[in-house]
């Protein structure tokens, strides 16, 4: 897994937004869909341009006082939601039409640097990770659920591979005492991982990863944010995701790929009315951007994002079952209860 450290450590500084808005193209105007608003950087970019209305959606309710300083200084081209963005047709319709839809990943410095979130491993706080409009905290995750289950949150979601030995040292220390504080995880995984002095990341970085990602079932959302976001951008309109990790890059990258127009074909014994059907892009060519070295200089945690984006074609929205079956292993996993 690339730098899983960006992904638990992100900057509030919006990553690659000269890029962002250089793809978005406001300078004629246009009706933009920032889906992690956050501390509202792409939008206020944005909203320098005349003629512009963005929709924001953030599931993390913190950030309503920013919005709502928005909202005072454009208030007939800005509209805030706190929604998670698996949700967009609450918020959208086929009349909507934006002309792009963003979505940044990463986490922002408000959710890391407020220690009682439980987000950093230097919290001495509960073990929480809710990022918002979550059902349930880490805290719940590690001291209910058996530990099988915690084995394949750690593994498959942390890509960690002394999963099972964590997990089996989780159960034994709540046998003795509930799990509350972060500290305490923190001795935990400590004390189930092997030293490697060579390694710079943090040994808990990826069970809390997987955590984080499990609390607030992020690759559920970003399959039913990507797959809403389809169906309701314009044709010629374009979808951009930022991602930090390998877990989203994997999905939005076989996403956009497997829709595009130029995708390989799977057999040329199928009909080219089937084989047409959930094309939703027009060429993509499996690129992505980067930040500058000068951009990492100023925000260090920006240097394991990824930009990807592809330009929606004419073709009827279908619901993209490949895209769910692809990454069932995922789906199946976040639906898990205690």
């Amino acid at each position: 897994m690339n730098a899983l450290k960006t992904s638990l450590e992100y900057s509030h500084f919006p990553v690659m937004l000269k890029e962002v808005i250089n793809i978005c193209s406001p300078t004629s105007g246009g009706k933009y869909i920032d889906c992690t608003f956050g501390g509202g950087g792409y939008t206020k970019e944005i909203l320098k341009f005349p003629n512009t209305k963005v929709i924001a959606l953030d599931r993390d309710i913190t950030t309503e006082a920013e919005a709502k300083k928005m909202k005072k200084k454009y208030p007939d081209r800005f509209f805030f939601y706190n929604e998670r963005f698996s949700n967009l047709e609450n918020i959208l319709n086929n009349n909507t039409m934006p002309d792009s839809i963003i979505f940044d990943l990463g986490m922002s410095s408000f959710q890391l640097l407020d220690m009682s979130r439980g987000f950093s491993f230097k919290s001495t706080d509960t073990i929480d990770m809710q990022m918002g409009l979550s059902s349930q905290s880490a805290e719940e995750i590690i001291n209910n659920y058996d530990e099988n289950y915690l084995k394949l949150i750690i593994k498959i979601l942390g890509e960690e591979k002394e999963a099972s030995k964590i997990a089996r040292n989780i159960v034994l220390a709540r046998k003795v005492k509930k799990i509350s504080k972060v500290s305490e995880l923190v001795k935990i995984i400590e004390r189930s991982k092997k030293k490697n002095y060579k390694k710079k990341i943090n040994v808990c970085t990826k069970t809390f990863q997987a955590l984080r990602i499990f609390v607030n079932k992020e690759t559920t959302e970003l399959i039913e944010g990507i797959t809403k976001a389809t169906k309701f951008v314009k044709a010629g309109g374009k979808i951009i995701i930022v991602s930090f990790h390998s877990i989203e890059d994997k999905i939005v990258k076989f996403y956009f790929s497997n829709y595009s127009q130029n995708r390989s074909k799977p057999s040329r014994y199928i009909p080219i009315v089937e084989q047409s059907k959930n094309i939703f892009f027009e060429n993509y060519r499996n690129k992505f951007l980067i930040p500058t070295d000068q951009e990492i200089k100023r925000n260090p945690p920006s240097r394991s994002a990824k930009l990807r984006f592809v330009v929606r074609n004419k073709e009827i929205f279908y619901d993209p079952s490949d895209l769910k079956i692809k990454f069932k292993k995922y789906l199946d996993l976040e639906s898990l209860n205690a």
